[in-house]
């Protein structure tokens, strides 16, 4: 997530925040460093991270706070959370460098290089190059637990 830009509302002319997501895994799949099975896995990877309400970014209305409402998980969220907790251990859990890559970059969509330099791994830096390598790994991780990679292939066979 880029830092947020401050322009005026075309309607209004109050200043207003714009953010602005860049499409890692996009941009990967463009350049060639991953291929379609390791782009599908992250999207279905950020699917599930979405649908499980998992996002930082997103506030939940007040009156929708399951405290307050005495509401539990929808079905949907809590099958979304299973999914996303199924992926992090086919990661190496969420303290290894792919779980902490995926979920920071993947999950809330920071850039690499953020990751890399907020995040690492163990709270520690890691190189910008390190980092993509080691997101690189990761996708093929996931492609190979969502089953992408032997099912793409045997297609293309």
């Amino acid at each position: 997530m880029t830092p947020p830009q401050r322009i005026a509302d075309p309607e209004t002319g109050t200043p207003v925040a714009v953010r602005r997501a860049i499409d890692t895994l996009g941009l990967m799949l463009a350049r060639g460093t991953i291929g379609p099975e390791m782009h599908a896995a992250g999207e279905a990877f950020r699917s599930a991270f979405r649908a499980a309400a998992l996002d930082p970014l997103r506030a939940a209305p007040l009156l929708r706070v399951p405290a307050a409402t005495g509401e539990t998980l929808t079905e949907r969220t809590a099958a979304a959370r299973e999914r996303v907790a199924s992926a992090m251990d086919a990661l190496g859990g969420p303290t290894s460098p792919a779980g902490s890559c995926v979920w920071h970059v993947v999950g809330c969509e920071l850039s690499i290089r953020e990751w890399a330099t907020r995040q690492g791994w163990g709270g520690r830096p890691v190189g910008h190059v390190q980092a993509q390598g080691i997101l690189i790994a990761a996708l093929g991780m996931l492609a190979q637990h969502y089953g992408l990679i032997a099912r793409l292939r045997g297609r293309r066979a």
